[in-house]
């Protein structure tokens, strides 16, 4: 089997990013970040995924983070598409539910080459430290059209920004990793193709 792992960079006058993502992985997880909060979220979701992830960058964090946040998104979704390759021998869908306390969050996603987000975490401008947790739905964003799936999000309940973005987090590794685990040669579409 082929491995199932990419490479790739973007470099802006806004932000300088790398990213090493192995789909199949044992949880080999490095960051170089100059952002408080999202590296433990994105840990998460690297981790309940199963992914060997590496990511180094670099951005304008002096202005704010949402450059560096946003075009993460677009890199790791643009890796996540390389690595998949063809989609035609994976399990495709899966929705999660994932408490953390007192706050539930679900994930549906659909790995099958129709990018949009339906985001309906209601938590305001909330801060976690210094991060804007607003941002994340800029992230999902990005991540969702350049990855090319669909991402379903929403908040059941919950009132710690903290919990309710590691939960999120947690049920998109865990619905990221059923929808991309091998299962034969089949295509996963009733047309034949996607």
């Amino acid at each position: 089997m082929q491995k199932r792992e990419a490479l790739k960079k973007r470099t802006t006058l806004e932000t300088d990013i790398e990213i090493y993502i192995h789909l199949d992985g044992h949880q080999q997880i490095n960051f170089d970040l100059p952002i408080p909060f999202f590296p433990h979220l994105l840990k998460s979701m690297a981790f309940f995924a199963d992914w060997d992830l590496n990511i180094k960058a670099r951005g304008d964090v002096e202005v704010d983070f949402h450059h560096l946040v946003e075009d993460i998104g677009i890199v790791l979704g643009e890796a996540f598409r390389a690595a998949i390759g063809e989609i035609k021998n994976i399990q495709r869908y899966s929705n999660q539910f994932i408490p953390m306390d007192e706050a539930l969050s679900m994930v549906s996603i659909d790995v099958g080459g129709r990018p949009f987000l339906y985001y309906d975490v209601p938590i305001g401008s909330q801060l976690v430290g210094d991060f804007e947790v607003a941002l994340i739905e800029e992230f999902l964003r990005a991540f969702a059209n350049h990855s090319q799936i669909t991402i379903h999000s929403k908040l059941w309940w919950g009132k710690n920004g903290h919990h309710i973005l590691e939960s999120l987090f947690k049920a998109l590794g865990k619905a990221l990793k059923e929808a991309a685990k091998l299962n034969g040669e089949t295509i996963p579409s009733t047309k034949g193709i996607i």
